[in-house]
């Protein structure tokens, strides 16, 4: 039996890896994990909190709650959508200057971390999500 567990293994590296980006947004405020959610309502919006949690593969409380917090730094607005059950977020004017703010330092993060790991790993570690 392997003495290492290969969950808190890659929990360490990811954890590792989101401090890396979440040091190089730190002028704006955002952390990753509110970066990436910024994007996904950019591109999709509007877009109900089911549809972006999907995206995102997290569970609707857990997307409920994470925008919640966006939309308390004024970055997104709920609403309802046309059935009025579901809500829908969208980006706030506020919420895409924060994105143009945070985009060319994610970008010069991305290229750290490309220099860092190199292409070959980071093609593997997009396999893993792939087969997984």
């Amino acid at each position: 039996m392997s003495s290492t567990c290969h969950c808190t293994r890659l929990r360490i590296a990811t954890r590792k890896i989101a401090s890396l980006y979440d040091a190089a947004l730190t002028p704006t405020g955002i952390n990753i994990a509110q970066f990436a959610l910024l994007r996904h309502v950019r591109r999709l919006q509007p877009v109900s909190l089911t549809e972006l949690g999907r995206h995102l593969e997290l569970d609707r409380s857990t997307m409920g709650r994470n925008v919640r917090v966006v939309e308390k730094l004024g970055l997104v607005s709920l609403g309802r959508g046309e059935d009025h059950r579901e809500a829908v977020v969208t980006l706030s004017e506020q919420g895409e200057a924060v994105l143009r703010k945070a985009t060319p330092l994610w970008e010069a993060c991305q290229n750290d971390i490309v220099g860092r790991l190199g292409a070959e790993r980071l093609k593997a570690i997009e396999e893993l999500g792939q087969l997984l």
